[in-house]
């Protein structure tokens, strides 16, 4: 067994597993040995739970393509990075400004040797472009990982962890969700393609469904095991992170579920079939323009695979890009005039709105009809 002091040289460039089976107990371990390095480069992806024992001053330069909760603080003091990266683009920085020497990073055992757990995604991109993986062996973790085992000579073995996948605590459905789902359950054909996040409104919106759907989506949430358990699940979902609690590692575990992200997030395989992608905002503006990134006073999340579903469902047929947002949120309302941060996913990739309201369908029309079909849906009275 080696120690990250062996493995992380000056210079190198490490990524970090992450998603609720990152391999937290080794993290504090990792910053000393950078720290002791000097000139090291740290890359992370989804961090969704805060981590104590990472330090972002133990390297050189330290970024994120996916600025979630767990790094929010450390983003918003400008300790970590968060480039505009859209979640299909990240296999391209791995292969190249951002390739890895080392892959710090949670492995379950498999016949055969070790594989990814509870998430997979951009880690398989890693080991292909020539990291080597620093393997922190996690026999609690659901074994969902639908690749092959690891490469036997790229896998080091650092330590072990008893620890079990973190939990999303649900986000209680309001009444507006619950309505956005009575609206939204009507688009869904039977047989589609559905993107189903986590969240009020995609677990709202999976109670509603009465007709069987395919889930395509890069968090998969325990809504997958409600829609199971009702007859409602064609096949195995197809995803890159499990996002839910105990019930859904239970029934994950030994399902091959995970892909990579060049699997999950291929427009050509989505598009094939009729692909419903389901998204949210944080504020859309009357052009039908969507900021999924933050607000004015801060950084909520990063582009993710928001932009790459929306244009996958655009060029479906029979598919549909959906964006399905509250009318008003904190008091505010979500359509405004200028959205307070660049655009994630332009107009052009925005097909149908959901609020509570009702739905306003955007295909076909002019730039002034979505603009009054927008304020009409919001009750506005202006276009």
């Amino acid at each position: 067994m080696e120690s990250l002091t062996d493995l992380v040289g000056p210079g190198a460039t490490v990524a970090l597993g992450d998603g609720f089976g990152a391999p937290r107990s080794v993290t504090a371990d990792l910053c000393a040995a950078a720290a002791r390095a000097g000139g090291v480069r740290l890359v992370l992806g989804w961090v969704p739970e805060a981590d104590p024992g990472l330090d972002p001053a133990a390297f050189a330069d330290a970024r994120t393509v996916m600025p979630g909760w767990g790094l929010r603080d450390h983003v918003d003091r400008g300790l970590i990075a968060h480039p505009p990266v859209r979640m299909s683009a990240v296999p391209a920085l791995l292969h190249g400004l951002w390739r890895p020497d080392l892959l710090v990073a949670s492995v379950v055992p498999v016949p055969g040797g070790y594989a990814f757990g509870s998430e997979a995604g951009w880690l398989r991109t890693a080991v292909e472009a020539g990291a080597l993986v620093a393997a922190v062996v996690s026999p609690n973790l659901p074994r969902a990982d639908a690749g092959p085992p690891l490469p036997a000579d790229r896998v080091v073995v650092i330590g072990g962890s008893d620890r079990t996948a973190g939990t999303l605590r649900p986000s209680p459905t309001g009444p507006d969700q619950a309505a956005i789902a009575r609206h939204l359950a009507p688009l869904i054909p039977a047989g589609a393609r559905l993107q189903l996040g986590f969240g009020p409104v995609p677990a709202a919106l999976a109670a509603e469904l009465r007709v069987p759907v395919r889930i395509d989506s890069g968090p998969l949430p325990e809504a997958a095991v409600d829609l199971d358990e009702r007859g409602l699940l064609l096949g195995d979902p197809v995803g890159m992170y499990l996002v839910g609690g105990p019930r859904l590692h239970a029934w994950a575990d030994g399902r091959p579920l995970l892909h990579s992200v060049e699997h999950v997030l291929d427009p050509g395989r989505l598009s094939a079939d009729p692909f419903v992608a389901v998204n949210t905002a944080v504020e859309i503006d009357h052009d039908g323009q969507v900021n999924v990134e933050g607000t004015a006073r801060g950084v909520l999340g990063g582009i993710g695979g928001h932009s790459d579903y929306a244009a996958a469902a655009t060029r479906s047929v029979g598919g549909l890009s959906v964006i399905a947002v509250p009318t008003r949120h904190r008091g505010r309302s979500t359509l405004v005039e200028r959205l307070s941060r660049p655009v994630t996913t332009p107009s052009q990739d925005v097909e149908v709105v959901v609020t509570e309201r009702g739905v306003a369908d955007l295909r076909g029309l002019s730039r002034a009809e979505r603009r009054a079909a927008l304020a009409d849906l919001w009750g506005t009275g202006r276009a």
